[in-house]
């Protein structure tokens, strides 16, 4: 996700001579000095990205996987203070297989289906987070959404008053709608469907992300179809309702809504259909009303208008836990460890 230049104006003022979005990124990361750990010690890719963080010091590693096997099928990488767990022959699998249990025996769980089920890399390594042994789990790479979501979401769990977890992409580029080189994009990734209370959740919580991870100045927009009224629709509706929710549960936060994608970025645009706004035509922080707009939207800002799209990063976890793209490079990889450890 490197070799975008002079990419962002405010990410890191006090780190800008880093010169790309990435490098500010990493640069925090290692000041945080967090623990992460890497659920796939199968794959060479993130055994790469193993590396390359702890060599780097952009965060302490922990890599899931048998020593053996991956010293075998990677022999050509340096994995000097890189901490590799297998997770059936840990000391701790019987203390983690006990809190599994615990955690699920309301829902019928056995202690012997918890110590087969805490030998799964990825449970393994969202009881470690749960257990405070690591700061942040990062998995996905050779494995689905599903899988790894599934212990986040079985062990982990919500954040204390959110209901839903959510997603956001950092898009990076230049453009002259586009004031700080950055948008934020939500929920481009992850959640399907949003009711009104959901889609609020949502925009407060990638407001906070955009501040802790990218340095923004949150403005956000709650994207619609329509522009202060100027449709009626259930689907408008719902963002109404969605940003009035939003307000109130975040009163100091620059939000408006609802507002089409124009009159969010765009100042002519803005002055003619939502005159008197802070937000419309400065918007930095995009909420699509659902999945599918949002999907599409980030991908049409990538492949046309020339946008590096890094994500998509959870968020609303009690503790950070990401998912990466099976067809994640290690740069990506190593990128989605360096935002994990700023969630910390």
């Amino acid at each position: 996700m490197a070799g975008f230049v002079n990419a962002v104006k405010k990410l890191g003022r006090k780190i800008a001579e880093s010169g790309t979005v990435v490098e500010a990124i990493k640069k925090k990361a290692m000041e945080r000095n967090k623990k992460i750990v890497l659920c796939e010690g199968e794959d060479s890719r993130v055994v790469e990205a193993a590396a390359e963080c702890v060599s780097e010091k952009i965060a302490r590693i922990v890599l899931l996987g048998n020593p053996e096997e991956i010293a075998g099928k990677n022999p050509e990488v340096d994995l000097t203070g890189v901490e590799i767990v297998e997770p059936a022959a840990s000391p701790k699998l019987q203390e983690y297989a006990h809190l599994l249990y615990e955690l699920r025996k309301a829902k019928g769980m056995t202690e012997e289906q918890a110590l087969e089920q805490a030998k799964d890399p990825t449970f393994f390594g969202a009881l470690m987070l749960k257990n405070g042994d690591v700061d942040g789990l990062v998995s996905g790479a050779c494995h689905s959404t599903a899988n790894t979501l599934r212990p986040g979401l079985q062990i982990i769990k919500t954040a204390p008053g959110v209901n839903a977890v959510s997603s956001f992409n950092l898009m990076v580029g230049q453009n002259k709608y586009v004031d700080d080189g950055m948008l934020v994009f939500a929920d481009c990734g992850l959640n399907p469907t949003y009711t009104a209370e959901g889609l609020a959740e949502c925009a407060i919580a990638t407001a906070k992300s955009a501040k802790e991870i990218a340095g923004l100045d949150p403005r956000v927009a709650m994207l619609s179809f329509s522009t202060m009224g100027s449709a009626k629709h259930d689907l408008v509706t719902l963002v109404q309702e969605a940003t009035k929710i939003a307000k109130e549960k975040a009163p100091d936060l620059a939000l408006e809504g609802e507002l089409q994608f124009d009159a969010a970025l765009v100042p002519e645009v803005a002055a003619l259909k939502a005159p008197g706004s802070k937000v419309a035509g400065h918007a930095n922080v995009l909420i699509f009303p659902d999945l599918q707009s949002g999907n599409i939207g980030y991908k049409i800002a990538e492949r046309l208008g020339g946008f590096q799209a890094i994500g998509p990063i959870c968020q609303g976890f009690a503790k950070p836990l990401n998912d990466l793209s099976r067809g994640c490079k290690e740069a990506d990889i190593v990128c989605a460890v360096a935002i994990t450890a700023l969630q910390a």
